[in-house]
């Protein structure tokens, strides 16, 4: 039963960890980002396995770990309030040309990641030439430009 509360503990404080640093953080990993991952992976087993090395240790960690997503995705089918607050939802950042500077700040972006994906997308130079911007689930932003 430890097994399963270390696994459980752990989840929930990886999840608290992911969500405070933001979509837009995973959304753009970078190599860095990657070793960083795979150091927190290494981190964590530790904490997951104590001195317990056995297969069945591991596969009791497996199953506990994925039931423990299950479980997340049915909650958040279940309970909308949920969904938003562990997926987050999509934020509108720039309206009709104009940023929206206390939403890019909470989905921790800038002008300059809006005109990225603006010129990126839709080979738009300037931000009045956006309709809107929107920061998704993803961390991706998507851009709708104005009409000619």
């Amino acid at each position: 039963m430890e097994i399963v509360l270390r696994a459980a503990a752990i989840y929930l404080f990886l999840m608290i960890v992911f969500r405070i640093s933001g979509r837009r953080a995973l959304a753009e990993m970078t190599g860095f980002d990657m070793v960083l991952l795979l150091i927190i992976g290494e981190s964590v087993s530790q904490g997951l396995i104590g001195d317990d090395f056995s297969v069945t240790t591991a596969l009791i960690l497996v199953a506990t770990l994925v039931l423990i997503e299950q479980g997340m995705a049915v909650l958040k089918e279940k309970v909308p309030a949920a969904a938003r607050w562990l997926d987050d939802v999509p934020l509108i950042v720039v309206q009709d040309g104009e940023p929206l500077p206390k939403r890019m700040r909470m989905a921790q972006v800038d002008e300059q990641d809006v005109l990225e994906a603006a010129r990126s997308a839709h080979g738009l130079e300037k931000m009045r030439q956006v309709k809107y911007a929107v920061v998704e689930r993803s961390g991706a932003i998507s851009i709708v430009p104005k009409k000619p």
